[in-house]
């Protein structure tokens, strides 16, 4: 039997590269043994994407994509389906984790230069991919049929007719009628359950291909292939697997305890992940108070708000995702790692960090007179730091790069001095009650105040 099963297993390897596979993107592929924390993302990006896939196969056999039936079809999900109201939150909240998932992925692009020479193939397909997640998300959040699912895809295919000449006809194409109607509905199931998902894979595979022709970059910016044992093995370099597949798993156990929380006891994460509005039929004759996308699209809603004239304002918020395609060439600083730039690059990051945490909030909000204020200024800080990099990374005195990859402390290591921190935060409190003596801990006010103090201090010296 045994011998059987070999040799069938033979026959196939002979016709399809399985092993190769495995040992080029798995087993042999080495990547720098520094990886921190901030290389989680990656993976949970790819374990989010594989809940979507999953649970969005399992909706659309109860979902009916017609606009007399799509909002009663949901509650059927919710309420009749068995299981059916797991499976939807599952979707729903990983639609926000994604965007969280890949929001701090890109983050850690931007600190650790992983746009850099020779890895821009790299972050162009990312890029893409971050544009087709964000084209799956904006056709899936109309198909609830919801107040705000109907009235926000009205608000944002209207901004197509702000484009000269072929505005009007591209909206009209996009609705598939003149206003959002059944039409509008079936071509964004469509889009949302085929065409967009099919790119997303094929964007995927591309990313992880180009990434591993070129190699994993690390904390430190340091290339690790230029450096290898006599067996060919970069020097600076671990196998993918077992090791990063076990530290992963680390990462996605607590990913996967607040995603559970969250989904379990707060899946409308008041009123972001699911609005309110949202559980109110479409009505095209009552619009809702206030307006407004989902929160992963509020930072470049805010930019469209902000600029008073409307095509310009469309100009504004494409040029704001248009302006990340480009940062491998607007970069000029010869380091990769924030840990080796120079002070003017950290504000630069910490000031643009502000700037589109701001612009998300402030997207969220009704407009008015001071909230558009706020939202030019980080319009503003946020064009910036994109715009002046080719000049500031060039003034900045960096730190000498070290020739290898530098160690990183393991929490073992850590221990002491977050003992240290414990003993300064904590004190013991004795008092008598009923003849006897009791001694509680109680935070330590002057020793909290000297550790944040110390902390920022710390982190006024890393900037400078």
């Amino acid at each position: 039997m045994k011998s059987k099963i070999d040799s069938c297993g033979s026959w196939v390897l002979d016709r399809f590269p399985l092993t190769k596979l495995w040992n080029d993107h798995m087993a042999q592929y080495y990547a720098p043994k520094n990886f921190n924390f901030w290389y989680f993302f990656g993976s949970l990006a790819l374990l989010v994407l594989v809940n979507q896939l999953i649970t969005g196969i399992l909706l659309t056999m109860n979902y009916k994509p017609d606009a007399s039936l799509a909002f009663d079809s949901v509650e059927y999900i919710m309420r009749e389906v068995p299981w059916g109201w797991l499976v939807r939150y599952m979707h729903s909240t990983g639609a926000s984790a994604f965007f969280i998932v890949v929001y701090l992925h890109m983050f850690r692009g931007l600190i650790y230069g992983s746009y850099k020479q020779p890895r821009e193939l790299v972050w162009i397909f990312g890029m893409l991919l971050f544009l087709a997640l964000m084209a799956e998300a904006f056709m899936g959040y109309l198909l609830p049929w919801g107040q705000m699912s109907y009235w926000g895809a009205q608000v944002i295919i209207s901004l197509f007719s702000a484009i000269p000449v072929i505005g009007d006809d591209l909206s009209l194409w996009v609705r598939g009628d003149y206003v959002i109607s059944d039409a509008t509905l079936n071509r964004f199931f469509a889009f949302h359950v085929i065409a967009i998902p099919l790119i997303l894979l094929m964007l995927v595979f591309m990313h992880i291909i180009a990434l591993h022709e070129v190699g994993s970059n690390n904390p430190d910016g340091i290339e690790i292939k230029a450096s290898k044992d006599p067996w060919g093995h970069p020097v600076d370099g671990i196998p993918f697997h077992p090791y990063y597949t076990v530290k992963d798993i680390v990462g996605v156990a607590v990913f996967l305890f607040f995603f559970a929380t969250v989904m379990f006891y707060m899946p409308e994460m008041g009123g972001y992940f699911l609005e309110h509005a949202n559980f109110i039929p479409a009505d095209p004759l009552a619009t809702p108070e206030h307006i407004a996308p989902v929160w992963y699209f509020t930072p470049f809603y805010a930019i469209l708000r902000a600029i008073p004239d409307k095509f310009a304002g469309v100009i504004a918020m494409g040029g704001a995702i248009v302006v990340l395609f480009l940062l491998p060439w607007l970069d000029r600083s010869p380091v990769k790692s924030i840990r080796y730039r120079g002070g003017i690059y950290k504000k630069a990051i910490v000031l643009f960090v502000i700037s589109f945490l701001g612009l998300g909030y402030l997207g969220m909000q009704a407009p008015t007179a001071g909230a558009t204020m706020m939202a030019r200024i980080f319009t503003a800080i946020y064009f910036g730091f994109f715009l002046l990099m080719p000049i500031y990374t060039r003034w900045e005195k960096t730190k000498p790069v070290p020739k290898k990859l530098t160690e990183q402390p393991t929490l073992e290591d850590r221990i002491p001095a977050l003992k240290k921190i414990y003993g300064e935060v904590i004190k013991d409190v004795t008092e008598v009650k009923d003849g006897k003596t009791i001694t509680h801990k109680r935070p330590d006010t002057a020793g909290v105040a000297r550790v944040i103090r110390r902390t920022a201090t710390n982190i006024k010296k890393g900037l400078d």
